[in-house]
């Protein structure tokens, strides 16, 4: 049957693959973006469009009145070192954000939410990886913070009024369409600046490390979400899945896959660490085998070849 699917977020990088699954899937797809940081031509062009903010009345109006059977909400103010100087600009995004949709949800009628979470930051840096969905939480960052507060403000509507949602906590997320000018996303960065013969910065000794999961297998994590069979919400965790490898690679190793991929030795060097930033991730992703039937199936080799390939040709 086909899906009616809202995508917030879906002219961004990951919301973007995460249309293209649904569309490919025979769904019936509207993307929401507000375009601060997503692109007009990631949108795909089976979609319906819609340009507003994910606080903005007419965006719960949207949910409220689309009939849409799924929300998948990947809108976000998504950098850590932004999140950590103007913490009120964080949690206004992405946690007023998302109420706002909820409460569109919740009178359109929406029964399915699907909600991009970060296994970087709401674990912290206590438990050792690979981390399973049951460790302890303490975010050392207000994303991270505002990512653990919404997944709490999802397991309220679902008691309260009975939204089906299931949270998926993303590692370090890379591919096609990854923004290579911002601040965050170390694989387009290091890319472009390889690609073009320019010098690599890396913060801290390099050897803080991250799990590097590939964009194709997080949509597929999405698109298999929607179906999946939800357990009874006893806590926090048992409608939330880890999404990533379960393998943790340095900055400094990752700067030399790069460079392989692109042919040419990378030019590094080093700067002071950034306070907020994790010193060593992986997760664990055995429940979302379980649950949800999902493993990456991405090497990081082959991913970085294909980002990198994008990246020289964009």
């Amino acid at each position: 049957m086909t899906r009616r699917v809202l995508i917030s977020g879906g002219a961004g990088f990951i919301g973007s693959h995460v249309a293209d699954a649904h569309l490919a899937a025979g769904d019936e797809v509207t993307v929401l973006d507000d375009l601060s940081t997503g692109r007009r031509e990631n949108v795909p062009a089976g979609a319906r469009f819609v340009q507003a903010d994910v606080r903005a009345p007419e965006a719960r109006q949207l949910v409220a009145t689309g009939g849409f059977a799924v929300l998948n909400h990947h809108a976000a103010q998504m950098d850590v070192r932004r999140s950590v100087n103007d913490p009120g600009f964080d949690a206004g995004v992405n946690l007023l954000g998302l109420l706002n949709l909820l409460e569109g949800a919740r009178a359109g009628g929406v029964r399915r939410v699907v909600f991009a979470s970060s296994g970087g930051t709401v674990y912290g840096d206590r438990a050792s990886p690979p981390i399973d969905e049951r460790a302890p939480k303490l975010p050392a960052s207000p994303y991270g913070t505002a990512k653990l507060a919404s997944e709490y403000y999802l397991a309220t509507f679902a008691q309260l009024y009975g939204l089906d949602a299931v949270v998926l906590r993303y590692s370090n997320v890379y591919g096609p369409r990854q923004n290579p000018f911002g601040e965050a996303g170390v694989v387009a960065i290091f890319g472009r600046r390889t690609l073009g013969g320019e010098r690599l910065v890396i913060y801290g000794d390099g050897e803080q490390t991250r799990d590097m999961v590939f964009v194709g297998d997080v949509a597929e994590a999405n698109l298999l979400a929607v179906s999946c069979q939800l357990p009874p919400l006893g806590d926090l965790d048992d409608r939330a899945f880890n999404v990533g490898t379960g393998v943790e690679t340095s900055v400094n190793r990752l700067a030399v896959l790069i460079g392989e991929a692109a042919g040419r030795a990378p030019d590094v060097t080093h700067a002071p660490e950034r306070p907020g930033e994790l010193r060593r991730n992986a997760l664990r992703v055995d429940k979302a085998a379980r649950g949800l039937g999902w493993r990456p199936r991405t090497a990081l080799p082959q991913g970085l070849g294909t980002t990198v390939r994008w990246l020289a040709e964009d």
